[in-house]
This record gives C-alpha cells, sequence and structure tokens, in this order.
C-alpha cells in the first residue's frame, strides 16, 4: 500500500506529539451528544478548514501600532519590573484561529515571542496536525504580556492588568475560533473557575466568539497521557469551525 507524501508527513506529526491513533473528521457540526470524533484506524485527517476572512466594524480603541506601543511600555502591574521583553502576540492580524496560552516562559521573554521553546516545538506540530501553521491565519497570544517570575501561573490582579490589550487584540482580529490552552487561559477568557475535564469538549464562548478548550503544550510535555486527549480536542475544534462555516453558508443561502 502506498502512502501520499503528505500523508507521511502528517504520521511523522503525530508521531512526535505522541499519537499512534489516527482521528476522522466528520464533514459536518459535530453532535452535542457526541463531542469528539470516532477512532478510526490509518484514516486521513482534513486539513482545518478557512472560512470568510470578511471582518466587521471595529469598536473605537488603539490601532495594532498603538496597541504594540502601549504594551511594550506597560508598567500596569509587578510582572515589568523583572521582564526582557515584553511578549505581545504573533501571527495573522486578520487569523480565523486564535491561541491563547497563560503567559511566557524564559525563551519568550528572552525572544519577545510566545511558544518558541519546546512547549512552542509542539504547538506548531499540533498545528501542522490539523493542517495549519504559525503565522498562517493562526494568531497566537497569552493572558499576560509579562513573564510571571519562575514561570508561575499569573495572579488575577496581573491577568486583569493584561486584559485590556488582549481584548483589544481579540477584537482587532475578529478570529472565527478561540482555543484556550491550558486552565488559566480557559478561567481567565470564560471569567469563571472550572477543571480542564469539565471544560474539554464543549463549544464556549468569549464576546460572541465560539472558544474550545485543550491542554496547554507546555503540560503535555510533562504528562504524555493526555496528548491523545488534546488530539480529541484539535479535531473537535476543527469540526466546530467547519459547522460554523456550514451554518454560515446555509444562512448566506
Amino acid at each position: 500500500m502506498t502512502t501520499s507524501a503528505g500523508g507521511i508527513r502528517r504520521d511523522e506529526i503525530l508521531r512526535e506529539i505522541g499519537i499512534g491513533v489516527r482521528w476522522r473528521l466528520r464533514a459536518a457540526a459535530p453532535d452535542a451528544a457526541d463531542p469528539v470524533p470516532q477512532a478510526a484506524a490509518n484514516s486521513a485527517v482534513a486539513a482545518a478548514p478557512a472560512v470568510s476572512r470578511a471582518r466587521p466594524g471595529l469598536p473605537p480603541g488603539p490601532g495594532w501600532d498603538e496597541l504594540k506601543a502601549q504594551v511594550a511600555s506597560c508598567t500596569a502591574c509587578g510582572l515589568h519590573a523583572k521582564r526582557n521583553k515584553t511578549v505581545f502576540g504573533v501571527g495573522d492580524e486578520q487569523a480565523d484561529w486564535l491561541f491563547v496560552g497563560e503567559g511566557p516562559g524564559a525563551d519568550e521573554d528572552a525572544q519577545g515571542e510566545p511558544f518558541v521553546g519546546q512547549a512552542g516545538k509542539l504547538l506548531d506540530n499540533m498545528l501542522a496536525a490539523i493542517g495549519l501553521r504559525r503565522g498562517e491565519n493562526v494568531y497566537i497570544a497569552n493572558i499576560v504580556k509579562c513573564r510571571p517570575p519562575g514561570n508561575r501561573n499569573p495572579a488575577p490582579e496581573e491577568a486583569q492588568a493584561c486584559s485590556p490589550y488582549l481584548q483589544r487584540q481579540i477584537e482587532l482580529i475578529r478570529p472565527k475560533l478561540i482555543v484556550a490552552l491550558g486552565k488559566v487561559a480557559a478561567v481567565n477568557l470564560l471569567g469563571r473557575e472550572a477543571s480542564i475535564a469539565a471544560l474539554r469538549g464543549q463549544v464556549h464562548e468569549y464576546r460572541g466568539i465560539p472558544l474550545v478548550v485543550t491542554y496547554h503544550p507546555a503540560y503535555l510535555l510533562r504528562t504524555l497521557n493526555d496528548k491523545a486527549k488534546a488530539w480529541q480536542d484539535l479535531c473537535f475544534a476543527v469540526d466546530t469551525l467547519r459547522g460554523l462555516q456550514a451554518a454560515a453558508q446555509t444562512g448566506a443561502g
């Protein structure tokens, strides 16, 4: 049996992120009672769907250049005191997909870009496994723009101080889907306390934008057994966006 070059590459990516089972993505939106695609060995994984890039009118506020300048000079919380660089975010500024983590680590603080260490490599492989690539229809940001000391979780007041910046990024991007990477991102975006287990496999909402939750790549590096669950979440995210696309086309018709 022959395998296409694309299939070989995806197999390599899935092996690297620790996934040995392939999952089939449904063409239609997932049923609410069955949020996780069914396993199917050796099935091809469809690329993440692209949807209309038209954006509605923006609410008043700073544009990209002004917002970046505001973040670079921010002293709203104590995290600014020991930062090397602010980590604004990176990617397509009209992306359909927005991935939000918790905060910069040491590598990110040094380079000024989110997810550039080992967790970043894993995130890039996770994106590639569903047909996405950093910077192409994908934007990556964090709850806070400065590194918390010792890579601890951001304190509530630190997240609150940074929230206007992330909120404005979301207003400017107008993503079709937000993927919260880890509990810190999920809890801050949703505004309520809950476990990852309780939040996975559901479509939530942030200011009218659909939001799904999965594990943070840094957590997956430490907890290999949950990589399969993260893969389920990615498949669910693709199905969710495909369902939104189908609904929009039906409504337009």
